[in-house]
């Protein structure tokens, strides 16, 4: 049985980006990925200063501003009128930008500087059965397509989304909260003259948001009311697949903005939910990524947090692994890794849950105080604060 210094059990953007930085510190990586085939649904759309930072680190950042839209300033409007910008022009010295590209373009960038580091490192159509710590090291024993697969680590990175096996199979608690909120999203020909502005619509019956991406598309967020209609088949949006038509309505009704459905390239329905594992390390076992922390996707924080992760637990294994080649395990050797990352993660979990706050319908007393209040925080000098915030400056 082979023994890697790390496998990595999760094949999507975290779980490879995580390899990756593992692969450039000189470490033996294997990644399992259940899905046999690379996905193609593009949700996560922002990359933030602070995970540019970290791609940077495998060479993957240049690449990727190359093909992303850089966003350079949101804009918030209510009501047919601008109430303010954010500009992330001191965001970052480097990286003065959110850069937007379609998560499967991001993901396929990820892989190829993987496969450069690593080469054959990630195999797909693995599903993890079972886990087992020993005292210095981890079995893993999954399924394939040919038969079953066998594995040893010197530790395991859990990078296997929200429902997570690996959490699941370690005991680990990670309370789930749902929110009543309901968003339909979909890409479109941006024929809106918005150019690279990400634009926010903060109005009564609920937020539209929108940003750019390459090729001349325009992603559009809405959040559903309670008057939205249902889909063709008379299921609720979050159940199947939205009509691009319901989307383009809602979208005009609230914002004047006429958008053509039939150039729609994807469309898609999710709900919120937050879950947070209580603990993220098990022995040899760390969770990162929606394995360890669920939060609203309204602001864009989720893969970026995952990247976070990933930067910040590498040189923490790096280091564990040169003593006694990691056989020795000090049980406290993570213990600050899981307290900064519990910390940063709270916060971007309560920035969410405000950013949802922000776009819910309110009646017409709240929304002219909504309008009055933004107005000035975006006209102050809070406007740098907000810009810090909304780019994970701080995160």
């Amino acid at each position: 049985m082979i023994t890697h210094d790390v496998v990595v059990v999760g094949g999507g953007p975290v779980g490879v980006l995580a390899a990756a930085l593992l692969a450039a510190r000189g470490l033996d990586v294997a990644v399992w990925e259940r899905r046999a085939e690379a996905p193609s649904l593009s949700r996560a759309i922002g990359v933030h200063p602070p995970s540019l930072d970290v791609l940077d680190r495998v060479g993957a950042a240049e690449p990727l501003v190359a093909e992303a839209v850089p966003v350079r300033r949101g804009v918030a409007r209510s009501g047919g009128r601008t109430l303010g910008t954010v500009d992330f022009d001191r965001a970052h010295p480097r990286w003065p930008f959110v850069a937007a590209l379609q998560q499967h373009r991001t993901e396929q960038l990820l892989r190829d500087r993987l496969e450069a580091l690593a080469p054959g490192s990630l195999r797909r159509g693995v599903s993890l059965d079972t886990l087992e710590q020993e005292p210095d090291r981890v079995l893993l024993r999954g399924t394939a397509d040919d038969g079953p697969v066998e594995a040893a680590a010197r530790f395991v990175l859990a990078a296997d989304g929200a429902r997570s096996p690996v959490r699941g199979a370690l005991g680990i608690d990670a309370p789930l909260r749902r929110y009543p909120d309901r968003y339909v999203m979909c890409d479109v020909a941006d024929d809106t003259g918005l150019g690279a502005d990400a634009v926010v619509h903060l109005e009564r019956r609920g937020v539209v948001e929108s940003f750019p991406l390459p090729g001349g598309v325009r992603r559009f967020v809405v959040l559903l009311d309670d008057d939205a209609a249902r889909t063709s088949d008379g299921t609720r949006p979050t159940e199947a697949v939205p009509d691009p038509e319901m989307i383009a309505r809602l979208v005009a009704e609230r914002t004047g903005i006429e958008v053509d459905p039939g150039t729609a390239t994807m469309t898609s329905a999710f709900g919120v939910q937050r879950r947070l594992a209580r603990r993220t390390v098990a022995g040899r076992v760390v969770l990162i990524g929606d394995a360890a922390h669920e939060i609203s996707p309204i602001g864009g924080q989720g893969m970026n947090l995952g990247w976070l992760d990933a930067d910040a637990v590498a040189p923490v294994i790096a280091r564990a692994l040169r003593s006694a080649g990691g056989r020795r395990l000090d049980p406290t050797v993570f213990r600050a890794y899981e307290e900064a990352r519990r910390r940063s993660v709270g916060r971007s979990a309560r920035q969410a849950e405000i950013n949802m706050a922000l776009g819910r319908p309110v009646g017409p007393a709240v929304g002219v105080a909504r309008q009055v209040g933004l107005s000035a925080a975006l006209h102050l000098p809070t406007r740098r604060l907000l810009a810090s915030l909304y780019s994970m400056r701080f995160v």
